[in-house]
């Protein structure tokens, strides 16, 4: 069950619960701060749930502005989504690394009743071969769900929990990581984010055929040499917000080419605008608010948000 109880100022896990009342429609405000966050969804109530993988949490902003703790022990919990039955999906269990902390689960994609709590497993194997280490998650407009591998390299498709179907495979794809569906149904995007020399750092487009299966692979936007996108959010206009960039190296063949901050890039793939975030790792970021025009995005210890000019879609 949701632990509701307030989460205190301590150490590096800080309740940050100030928004400049000065900031324009594109400056991002800070309105939650912990060690790593990840995975940002929101509710049909529009609160906001993201990942704190470290500590293993998930985290719930509400309407009023509180920070609460939604679940202890998140099993590693990486990218959210919350379905069209107002359910809580959650990637987890892959293996994560930091300097001096490494935390790991058992992987597995869920689905949690928001109202009682109560744990659903949708996917843990293959074939009878165990996840690898699911990572970010997205849907079609049939309720089906699209989740990506990144060190299994590897995309699956949920039609129902049990039943999954590996529709994308090494040697096809490399580190694949955010993932995406056009509002028609008709386009799947697909984050590349290999930092290994010459690895791709790009976004794929398939055409997705209405069995959830892809075809016609093609290059969307390319990051390389710099640090590729890691999650991303699809507006109504079938518009990309791509979280990605570097404000510093970080011991990769990554280059700073790219810097940290939203990338808007057109269903043509061409880039309309950027959004800068002056916080290292930028990780994530999904569509909320009364009118959807609410962008939450998650980077380094921070969740952000800011004002977009067109509504966004729940996925």
């Amino acid at each position: 069950m949701p632990n509701r109880t307030r989460v205190g100022i301590f150490a590096s896990l800080c309740v940050l619960i100030a928004v400049a009342a000065t900031a324009t429609a594109q400056e991002p405000k800070i309105v939650a701060a912990l060690a790593f966050t990840e995975g940002p969804t929101v509710d049909r109530d529009g609160n906001v749930y993201f990942t704190e993988v470290i500590g293993q949490r998930i985290m719930k902003l509400g309407t009023d502005g509180m920070l609460s703790i939604f679940r202890e022990n998140s099993n590693v919990a990486n990218g959210l989504l919350v379905d069209a039955e107002n359910r809580l999906v959650a990637c987890e269990g892959a293996s994560f690394e930091r300097p001096g902390t490494k935390v790991s689960g058992k992987p597995r994609v869920t689905r949690t009743d928001l109202k009682t709590g109560k744990i659903e497993v949708l996917a843990d194997n293959y074939a009878g071969q165990p996840l690898i280490g699911p990572n970010d998650v997205t849907m079609d407009s049939k309720g089906r769900l699209y989740f990506t591998e990144l060190s299994g390299a590897a995309v699956y498709r949920i039609d129902a929990p049990g039943s999954l179907t590996r529709i994308l495979a090494a040697p096809d794809i490399q580190s694949p990581n955010g993932i995406q569906i056009s509002p028609d149904d008709r386009t799947l995007y697909l984050v590349e984010a290999n930092s290994k020399p010459g690895g791709a750092r790009l976004i794929r487009a398939y055409d997705l055929q209405a069995d959830g299966s892809v075809t016609n692979m093609r290059v969307h936007y390319n990051f390389f040499p710099g640090r590729s996108a890691d999650g991303m959010s699809i507006d109504v206009e079938g518009n990309l917000y791509a979280s990605a960039g570097l404000n510093q190296l970080r011991g990769t063949t990554e280059t700073l080419d790219n810097k940290a901050g939203v990338y808007v890039i057109s269903p043509q793939g061409k880039l309309l605008k950027f959004v800068p975030i002056v916080e290292d790792t930028i990780t994530n970021n999904a569509f909320g608010g009364k009118d959807m025009k609410t962008l939450y995005i998650t980077a380094g210890k921070n969740l952000y948000q800011i004002t977009t000019d067109i509504a966004g879609l729940p996925r």
